[in-house]
Formats: C-alpha cells, sequence, structure tokens
C-alpha cells in the first residue's frame, strides 16, 4: 500500500526548541502532520498536553483525552495527536478551568498564556492573501490557514480580529505607520514596539518596517510582525 502523508515520529533530536521536550528521554516525538499552521510554526497537541501543561503523564494519557473529545481548538474537538497548533490558537480543555491561548514570548515562538472566558471566542489572524472567487466575492485568507468570504475592506499583512464561532471579522487592524507591532518570530519573538517606518520590498529585498523595541530601533520583514493598532490591545497576548 502506498504511504500517505509522511511519518508520524520525528527524532527528538530535530524537534523545534519551543516544545519544551526533553532530548535524552525516549528517541522519537509525534509530530505535526499538515494542517491550519506551518510544521516549524506549530506544536502537536499531544506534546502541548504531556510537555508544555504537563497535564497528562505519557503519550497514552494525551491520546485518551484526545481520542475521547476533550480538548477543543478554537472551539473545535480535536481527534488527532498531530494536529498543530500555532500562533494566537485557543485551547480548552474539558474538566479545566483555565482557557490557554498560544503568543510568542521572550523570544520563544509560542507559549500558552491563561485568557479570560469572554475571549475565547475571538482571535487576532494575519491577513495572508486576498483573491476574489469565481462568484465574484472576496475570499480573505488568514495565517491560521482559515479562509473566508467577506467584503470587509482589508490588505495583506493587516490584522483583523475574529470571532471564531460565528466566522466574522469583528475589526480590522490597518498595518500602518504609528501602529504597535508584536515580533512574531526571531529572537524579538514577543517583543512589541511602535512602526516608524514601511519600506516596500524590491526585486531582491522583502518589505520590511524599522519599528522601536526596548529603546532601539531595528529593521524587520514586514511578515514577521503581527500589527495591534495604536492604543489598547483588542485582546489579551500578555
Amino acid at each position: 500500500m502506498v504511504k500517505i502523508a509522511g511519518s508520524k515520529k520525528l527524532k527528538r533530536q530535530m524537534a523545534p526548541n519551543f516544545w519544551g521536550i526533553t532530548r535524552k528521554n525516549k528517541r522519537f516525538v509525534v509530530t505535526v502532520k499538515p494542517g491550519s499552521h506551518k510544521k516549524d510554526h506549530a506544536i502537536p497537541i499531544a506534546v502541548f498536553l504531556r510537555d508544555t501543561l504537563k497535564i497528562v503523564s505519557d503519550l497514552r494519557e494525551a491520546k485518551f483525552a484526545i481520542y475521547n473529545g476533550k480538548v477543543s481548538v478554537d472551539g473545535v474537538k480535536i481527534k488527532s495527536l498531530h494536529h498543530g497548533i500555532g500562533l494566537m490558537d485557543v485551547i480548552e480543555l474539558d474538566g479545566i478551568k483555565e482557557i490557554y491561548r498560544l503568543v510568542p514570548i521572550d523570544g520563544t515562538l509560542l507559549k500558552p498564556i491563561t485568557i479570560p472566558d469572554t475571549e475565547k471566542s475571538k482571535k487576532l489572524v494575519i491577513v495572508k492573501s486576498k483573491t476574489t472567487s469565481k462568484n465574484g466575492k472576496m475570499q480573505i485568507g488568514f495565517h491560521d490557514g482559515r479562509t473566508l468570504l467577506d467584503e470587509t475592506s482589508v490588505h495583506v499583512g493587516d490584522t483583523c480580529l475574529l470571532e471564531t464561532s460565528g466566522q466574522k471579522i469583528l475589526d480590522v487592524i490597518k498595518f500602518e505607520k504609528g501602529s504597535q507591532g508584536l515580533i512574531i518570530q526571531g529572537i524579538n519573538a514577543g517583543k512589541i514596539g511602535m512602526i516608524n517606518e514601511i519600506k516596500e520590498g524590491t526585486f531582491v529585498l522583502p518589505k520590511r518596517i524599522d519599528i522601536t523595541v526596548d529603546d532601539r530601533n531595528i529593521e524587520i520583514p514586514a511578515h514577521l510582525v503581527m500589527v495591534l493598532g495604536k492604543e489598547k490591545h483588542p485582546i489579551q497576548i500578555k
């Protein structure tokens, strides 16, 4: 028979650091299957339960919780050990009061923070694409893999406040000078700064921004920043 979708395991030495797993325990660890987030920017839900939150002691307990529908991501029950969770995903666990959101913190790509119950159906998503469908409607693609037919005026790079339960755009935060930006990758991941200048891309260089972080100006590619607006953050990210 043909092998489908590649291997289900990964050598521990090859796993990203932000997974937080031990390197000298067993040889292999479950890996991320293709899905909503890029493989290098996601954590398998089984690893999240066992190694990040440490609410289960081994893979067997993680399987029991997942296969019995006790884990939800953005309000949807997850039934795969290999489901990848990533930036701004909201995780709920049956029988546990805390609700978690994954955000970049202190140079780490993804870490869970607890959020209030009122925010569990709200999520910030980056606009990655915008195309016109066959019926003439606008189709918007977001960083978490979801797409939405909507006539809201947005541009690639903008951030949308999304209601996940109803797949509805609540607000659009424009990618513009003077806004606050959250760095989502690299050694400065998790830091928030003021966008001073936006430099359009060239044939050689990608679109870039000048941003002030910790009283210093740095230049980074625009796709490494999630814009948060000019005033109060729309949801909790720290």
